[in-house]
């Protein structure tokens, strides 16, 4: 994984956490649904990038 999909990752995962916090906060499910979903996108990529290392190593 290339520190450019980490770092993006990882801004993504911060990103969801933070529309949670916020939704739970205002009492808005939507934005905290939204917020885990996006963290969840975040975990996805994460995990085909280590797949597609997986297979570099090769």
């Amino acid at each position: 994984m290339g520190l450019d999909d980490k770092i993006d990752n990882a801004a993504e995962k911060m990103g969801g956490k933070a529309k949670e916090t916020a939704g739970a906060a205002k009492g808005d499910e939507s934005l905290r649904a939204e917020g885990q979903m996006d963290q969840s996108k975040a975990d996805l990529k994460q995990a085909g990038e280590k797949v597609k290392d997986a297979f570099k190593k090769d």
